[in-house]
């Protein structure tokens, strides 16, 4: 497994793997999100274009996995990390969300931070052990609320949900890099 940018003739391929991530909350009993329409061709286009786009390949440079970000505040929002049912249990979504790390420190960013559902065993508690916290309603910054506010727009707030942080070590260097 390594992990590149996408590519736009592979977009398709990443709303399959999205497709494929539901399943595991049909059983869970939550029937909306497991038929959710994945992300638009468009809205993955503006991802990669941006440089916010990146996949986890294997052997044969296939996706399996994909991570999508955007920057919200001082933190590089993690807009979207799905590991595709095959491939669970690899360590794939982790080294997604490490590689961004790695990306976002060297860019001088302070931290990611994502939304996540709490009470789903590979949702926050997931999210908790690779070191993010969560952040308290108080807390929030005001990009944060409005990434709230949206998905709330859009029913998940109908089970629990929190924004959660992972704050980042900045690597010593007089010029940031840029994240793509």
């Amino acid at each position: 497994m390594r992990i590149r940018a996408a590519r736009p003739d592979e977009l398709h391929l990443l709303q399959g793997i999205e497709d494929a991530t539901g399943e595991p909350f049909r059983e869970i009993g939550m029937l909306e999100i497991a038929d959710d329409a994945p992300p638009s061709l468009e809205a993955l286009e503006e991802h990669r274009r941006s440089g916010r786009a990146w996949v986890a390949v294997d052997d044969n440079d296939s996706p399996i996995a994909y991570l999508i970000s955007e920057p919200v505040d001082d933190t590089e929002h993690i807009a979207q990390v799905s590991v595709h049912p095959d491939a669970a249990h690899q360590r794939i979504g982790r080294a997604l969300i490490d590689h961004l790390a790695a990306l976002a420190r060297r860019s001088g960013v302070a931290a990611l931070s994502l939304t996540t559902f709490t009470e789903v065993p590979w949702n926050a508690p997931y999210y908790e052990r690779l070191g993010f916290r969560v952040v308290e309603e108080k807390d929030l910054t005001a990009g944060l609320r409005k990434v709230r506010a949206h998905e709330a727009e859009l029913g998940l707030d109908r089970w629990p949900r929190t924004v959660m942080r992972l704050d980042l070590q900045p690597v010593p260097s007089e010029h940031p890099v840029p994240m793509h």
